[in-house]
């Protein structure tokens, strides 16, 4: 079929002021047009973004741009932090598998999507690629579709495929996509946490891991291991690693057996390579992939998150510092209850038992303002440098004094004695 491509100037005539503009995100962050889009500041004015995490630069924020663009976050990033926590931005706490039901249900209904998809194939479907997440529900919903079409975007198996005939405006660029590496950033206290992870870890288990030093350093670990499978919001490089190493087989899985199942992916081009066209991968919506009643099916189902911080009770912040926006909600409560529902499941919690600091992340009480991601009733593992905690059916004093054998040394003494003076002296 023939294809009609636009100049970025006239596809985005499309978005008027006052539109609500899905932005897609993570490693597929249209960002050559978002800068086109920067161009028309002058003449748009309160155009509403919504997204969850973005990469690389974000042209929509700084000087001269308040007037033009608001920044409505599901999911805080870096390049957006401080919009998010402006009065240029907003944030909306909300689980990662429920974001496309906002779109859906026109809770948020959206104007206009700007994606980043694949060249189309013979039959003129176009690929979400890298990014299928909650894109492709916000496809289905918004009313104009604005596509950026790159050479270099992975063309992906699963859901995630679109009809270039679907698109409003269409533009076509030749960019390399955004690419991170966290190989480089473990130190010796994330070597320390993916050894005591891997070593709750069995054979034949189901993972799920996010992104960042402490996942890659568990992959690092799990070499040795046997026909584990992967069901997972995300993942990134060192997925691959392990496949190499035959430790992964998805053989065990009771969804999509012998699959890797994933929302989306972020890595390097490496990555990239690995997965264009590659029938091992199925990317599928988030809201499918963190169903809770999905992920449970998969027996010793393992789900690996991290946190900012977590109070002696088990209370845990994970997209917060006090009351400034540090992230969002994500996925971590989605796969942390599934994995706890799973025959044999271990839902863990990970962390550097210190800030860069040195202040403790094993706290007596949550920062004031400080978000509560997942609750102390679903914490089970938690795990830092200094060893594992398992708080799963023990009372309020016995999880502190667990969480306090896990904190570092310098920070005992004082966690003790915020123990004495909630608990007082015990009897046994």
């Amino acid at each position: 079929m023939p294809l009609h491509f636009q100049t970025p100037e006239a596809a985005l005539e499309l978005i008027k002021s006052g539109d609500r503009v899905f932005v897609h995100g993570s490693a597929a962050t249209p960002t050559f047009l978002l800068e086109k889009l920067a161009q028309r500041k002058e003449e748009l004015r309160q155009v509403e973004i919504v997204s969850i995490s973005t990469f690389g630069k974000m042209p929509l924020i700084g000087e001269g741009m308040e007037d033009s663009f608001f920044f409505n976050s599901l999911f805080v990033s870096q390049n957006i932090r401080n919009a998010a926590n402006s009065l240029n931005g907003g944030y909306i706490p909300i689980f990662l598998s429920e974001i496309g039901q906002l779109f859906k249900k026109e809770i948020l209904p959206l104007d206009v999507a700007i994606v980043h998809v694949s060249p189309p194939d013979a039959h003129g479907y176009c690929s979400l690629g890298v990014s299928v997440d909650i894109a492709k529900a916000a496809v289905d919903a918004a009313k104009i579709i604005i596509a950026q079409v790159n050479e270099n975007m992975p063309r992906t198996h699963g859901d995630g495929h679109i009809h270039f005939s679907k698109f409003n405006a269409a533009v076509f660029i030749n960019e390399s996509l955004h690419e991170i590496d966290y190989a480089s950033k473990i130190s010796h206290c994330e070597i320390q946490i993916g050894e005591y992870i891997a070593s709750l870890i069995d054979d034949r288990s189901t993972l799920q891991l996010g992104i960042g030093a402490i996942p890659d350093a568990v992959l690092q670990k799990l070499s040795g291991h046997k026909d584990l499978g992967i069901h997972t919001e995300m993942f990134s490089n060192g997925v691959i690693k392990l496949l190499e190493s035959g430790a992964i087989t998805n053989r065990y899985k009771k969804k999509h057996t012998g699959k890797i199942l994933t929302s989306f992916a972020v890595g390097n081009a490496e990555l990239y390579s690995f997965i264009h066209d590659n029938p091992l991968f199925s990317f599928q919506e988030a809201s499918y992939v963190n169903d809770s009643a999905v992920i449970r099916k998969n027996p010793n189902m393992v789900s690996i998150n991290s946190c900012i911080e977590i109070d002696l009770t088990g209370q845990v912040c994970a997209d917060s510092i006090g009351s400034f926006q540090y992230s969002g909600v994500g996925g971590q409560m989605d796969f942390m209850r599934g994995a706890a529902l799973s025959e044999g499941g271990k839902p863990i919690l990970a962390l550097g038992s210190v800030t860069k600091k040195g202040e403790s992340k094993i706290v007596p009480f949550l920062r004031e303002g400080a978000g509560v991601v997942t609750t102390r009733a679903h914490v089970h593992y938690v795990v830092t440098e200094y060893g594992v905690a398992y708080l799963y059916g023990k009372n309020l004093r016995q999880r502190a004094e667990s969480l306090r054998d896990i904190a570092h040394p310098g920070h005992r003494e004082s966690l003790d004695r915020a123990i004495f003076e909630r608990f007082g002296k015990t009897k046994y």
